[in-house]
Formats: structure tokens, C-alpha cells, sequence
């Protein structure tokens, strides 16, 4: 009888490698499902988080904006792409039952790298796809964090204070009053 653990090892190991690739494009699926969730819980805190807002951080609050939607647009188009292949096709064991182990062997271990090929295809896509959905997430953050903070800074109202001195006497029986600008 002929030795085929080679070409076992050479099925069992490429079979392997679809699984993998399989599983790391549903984690992919994963991830960019709850960025998209984090994102869209985060523009209203973004945007609510101005009490009056310049013109200035107006307009660009719009970028941060703008960049959080293309990065959700983007991520969800990671959703629409179609399925990858796993391989060994249910349709072709009646056709398999006729062949002998090294046939079949030989057969999965084609068909394990074909799928291997057609997935790459999607997954170089999807990958391409997430790397500028989480960049774009990651940037519009960044800035939106940047406009808060300066916000704020701008935010700190100039607020005429009036003080009034007591205890000082006045043949005129007023009280003298000052003036001074709050910070």
C-alpha cells in the first residue's frame, strides 16, 4: 500500500489554513460591528458636548463628523461582501465515492487551495476596507477630542462682575461700586 501521510498532512494542514482564514474574517466581521457601535454611540456625546460653540468649532465639528460616517459607511460595506468559500464541496462526495483516498486527497487538498485563492480576494478587500474605516475612526476621534478640549478653553465666558464695597464712608452715603471683569 502506498505511504500517503505527505499528502494527509498536505490536506489536513491546507483545510487548516481556510479554517483560520475563515474565523479571522468573522473576527474582522466582529470588530468592525462594534467600532460601528462605539461610533455611533460617541457623535452624539461629540455633538452634545458643546454648551455654545464658536462658528469656529461649529464648522469643524462637521470634519469629525464627516469622517465618523464615512468610517461607519465603510465598515458596514464589510457586511455586503459575500461569503467566503470553505472548500470541499458537499455536492461532490458522490462523485468522491467512486475515487480512490489518493484521488480524494489530492482533490481536497486543490480545492482547499483554490478557496484559499478566492478568499484571498474578498479579505484583501474587506482588510482594505477596515484599515481606513478604523483609521478614519481613529483620526475623527482624535480631532473631536481636540475640539472639546478647545471648546472649552474658548467657552470660558467674560462675565461683567459687580462688586460692591461695604464699610468705607461716604459723606454722600453711597456705597462705591467697582467693576471688574471675571475670568
Amino acid at each position: 500500500m502506498e505511504d500517503l501521510k505527505n499528502l494527509e498532512f498536505l490536506a489536513v494542514n491546507s483545510k487548516e489554513i481556510i479554517e483560520k482564514q475563515v474565523d479571522s474574517y468573522r473576527q474582522q466581521h466582529s470588530y468592525a460591528g462594534t467600532i460601528i457601535g462605539a461610533t455611533a454611540l460617541y457623535i452624539p456625546f461629540f455633538l452634545g458636548s458643546f454648551e455654545s460653540p464658536t462658528q469656529f468649532v461649529r464648522m469643524a465639528s462637521l470634519l469629525p463628523t464627516a469622517a465618523f460616517i464615512c468610517s461607519i459607511l465603510l465598515l458596514l460595506s464589510i457586511f455586503r461582501t459575500r461569503p467566503l468559500d470553505q472548500a470541499f464541496n458537499v455536492n461532490k462526495y458522490t462523485e468522491l465515492l467512486q475515487k480512490s483516498y489518493k484521488d480524494i486527497l489530492l482533490f481536497e487538498i486543490q480545492a482547499n487551495a483554490h478557496s484559499y485563492n478566492l478568499n484571498a480576494i474578498i479579505t484583501k478587500k474587506g482588510n482594505k476596507k477596515y484599515s481606513v474605516g478604523v483609521s478614519l475612526a481613529i483620526i475623527a476621534l482624535i480631532f473631536s477630542i481636540v475640539l472639546i478640549v478647545v471648546n472649552k478653553f474658548i467657552s470660558v465666558e467674560k462675565n461683567i462682575t459687580k462688586v460692591r464695597v461695604v464699610g468705607l464712608s461716604n459723606p454722600a452715603g453711597d456705597h462705591n461700586t467697582f467693576f471688574c471683569h471675571g475670568l
